[in-house]
């Protein structure tokens, strides 16, 4: 059969090629034609458009870029009618995705959306395109499937796809030793700083974590440089500081630290999953955060939280990241403290809840049986 995916982001491009993986295990013959990256082409077929030339996140740059976003969302209607693929499946990406869903349905075509836009978070409003322009849709948190079917949609749920990016991509024969040395860092132990991958979540974040780095003389703070962003930036808030970076090795950074302060999003379930106790941190401007007050409708704003349904790992919001509070929350994380012991315990039934490896496998079974039936 004949497959068509769009995937708009180094992230989707992880997550397409795990499935199209497992799409070669049921379908043999599938044949792949894709906008996305350089892991989706190692899994063979056509690159049309790379996602490089697609990522324009935030306000202003989608608004500076709305020339390129209008072409490349022709570009991809015109090649998905040419190709005549059996299935279109989008890839997370909700702004440019949500538009080739409708367009795709409206042309005959059947369509499958992985990874569910946040609609519970946030633009609930789009809850409707999925229902009228969406044949299936995968989600990969469980707490979306009671959510989805509120809203007549009933979703797939078969994991989440970033245990297997974990798999895929960490390297679990590294030993600490040798973290250390490749990356010519202190004998010490680590405690990471992931703040973000974008230059306002760094500005606003990265100055709180770094405060903490003379309240622990015996630990050596590590940041984890997002690949996107050069070191120059990171340099603005480090000036002074006894602090290392290291860019691609988010993975590595997670397995090999005592304890992470991490700005929310998917690095917090991504520590959780690698069994790091972390505190979470977010801080953002005071009119971004008032409309994101305004606008998001969820409770906690890290996806442990949100999948167990209750405060596994605390939460340090705007005036509540300070010196004081952070610290307390640190210290009681380290080894030999029950609060540490009670959340490698709860990691591991998040571990349980999210079903293990194989997710993208078993997503890739379900499409390709949905399509024989």
């Amino acid at each position: 059969m004949k497959y068509y995916l769009v995937a708009g982001e180094a992230s989707g491009d992880l997550h397409a090629s795990n499935l199209m993986s497992g799409i070669k295990k049921q379908d043999p013959n599938a044949e792949f034609r894709f906008f996305g990256g350089d892991l989706m082409k190692a899994q063979g077929g056509d690159l049309v458009k790379h996602y490089r030339e697609m990522a324009f996140m935030g306000f202003v740059e989608v608004l500076m870029n709305l020339k390129s976003i209008s072409k490349n969302l022709r570009l991809c209607k015109e090649d998905i009618i040419a190709y005549k693929p059996d299935v279109v499946i989008l890839v997370d990406y909700p702004g440019f995705n949500l538009r080739i869903a409708k367009f795709a349905k409206e042309s005959g075509l059947k369509v499958f959306y992985y990874i569910a836009p946040k609609v519970w978070a946030w633009k609930e409003s789009r809850v409707k395109i999925l229902k009228n322009y969406v044949d299936q849709l995968f989600i990969i948190f469980p707490f979306e499937i009671e959510y989805f079917r509120k809203h007549s949609i009933e979703p797939i749920f078969e994991g989440n796809p970033s245990i297997d990016a974990i798999a895929f991509k960490l390297d679990k024969t590294q030993q600490f030793d040798d973290f250390i040395k490749q990356n010519n860092l202190p004998n010490k132990p680590i405690i990471a700083l992931v703040a973000g991958s974008r230059k306002q979540e760094i500005k606003y974040n990265l100055p709180a974590m770094l405060q903490m780095v003379e309240k622990f003389p015996e630990y050596q703070f590590v940041i984890a440089g997002a690949p996107s962003l050069s070191k120059s930036v990171y340099e603005l808030y480090t000036n002074g500081k006894m602090v290392s970076i290291v860019f691609g090795q988010t993975y590595q950074l997670f397995k090999h630290s005592t304890l992470a302060l991490v700005t929310s999003g998917t690095a917090t379930l991504e520590s959780a999953l690698l069994d790091t106790p972390e505190v979470v941190c977010y801080k953002g401007g005071f009119f971004s955060m008032l409309i994101a007050w305004i606008v998001i409708k969820v409770k906690y704003i890290s996806l442990v939280n949100l999948i167990m349904d209750r405060e596994v790992v605390t939460e340090l919001k705007q005036y509540d990241l300070n010196p004081t509070r952070l610290y307390k929350e640190a210290s009681i994380l380290l080894p030999g403290c029950k609060q540490r012991d009670d959340m490698l315990r709860d990691f591991a039934k998040l571990k349980e809840i999210l079903g293990g490896e194989g997710s993208s496998e078993r997503v890739g079974a379900r499409v390709v049986n949905l399509l024989k039936q």
